[in-house]
């Protein structure tokens, strides 16, 4: 286990997940919070991300669906996969804004409902960070790419700044009960490296957004 593993651990030994509650109004409250966030790249970087988008698709953490107006009209399927029941309700009405078709599935990444070697692209925006058990969220990945498969992704990562990523490591449990689960410190491109997946990726800073979240990784994994 790396160092900053073993600092997300201990943190998490004395942590309670968020309620269920405050994740109902966090789900309301997402698109509001992001929106300086989108409007100062990150629209754009979705869109330029998600341009390659191939094949039948599936999104990890749908989320409320800000990546659904970037999708490739080409791409031969899209599933949507989210375990929050308020972001699937607002998920499923910005398909229905968009008129758009695609499936949307209960389930969390650590347990993705895929059969093996079944999808061309796997897509990860802002997600990494809160489930639970990561390493098993990449092995469920890997499990149901195909061999020429590609995970596409936009991650917030633990800071290179030592004083930034301390700041990480010190607010990590107000952030966390705060934002839906997000731990702020994870180092995720570590993360992927370990489990396999070969990384082509741009450091980035996502601007409009508080300064612990503002170190992003965007870029295109294989195995």
């Amino acid at each position: 286990m790396t160092e900053n593993a073993s600092i997300e651990s201990s943190n998490e030994l004395h942590e309670r997940p968020p309620s269920a509650a405050w994740l109902r109004i966090f789900a309301l409250a997402y698109d509001p919070f992001l929106w300086l966030g989108e409007i100062a790249g990150m629209r754009r970087r979705r869109s330029t991300l998600l341009g390659g988008a191939r094949g039948r698709v599936v999104e990890i953490g749908a989320g409320t669906g800000l990546n659904i107006a970037h999708y490739p009209d080409e791409i031969a399927e899209l599933v949507l996969v989210e375990p929050e029941p308020g972001m699937r309700r607002s998920l499923a009405r910005r398909l229905q804004r968009h008129g758009r078709v695609a499936r949307i599935v209960d389930a969390p990444a650590e347990r993705l409902p895929l059969a093996d070697a079944s999808v061309d692209t796997v897509v990860s925006t802002l997600v990494l960070c809160t489930v639970n058990d990561p390493e098993l969220a990449l092995r469920e990945i890997a499990r149901v790419l195909r061999p020429d498969g590609q995970v596409l992704f936009i991650e917030h990562v633990r800071a290179s700044s030592r004083f930034l990523a301390a700041c990480q490591d010190f607010l990590f449990t107000p952030w966390r009960h705060f934002a839906g689960g997000c731990r702020c410190n994870r180092a995720t491109g570590e993360l992927m490296r370990d489990c396999g997946f070969t990384i082509a990726a741009d450091d980035a800073v996502w601007r409009g957004m508080p300064s612990i979240v503002r170190p992003i990784m965007v870029g295109r994994a294989t195995r």
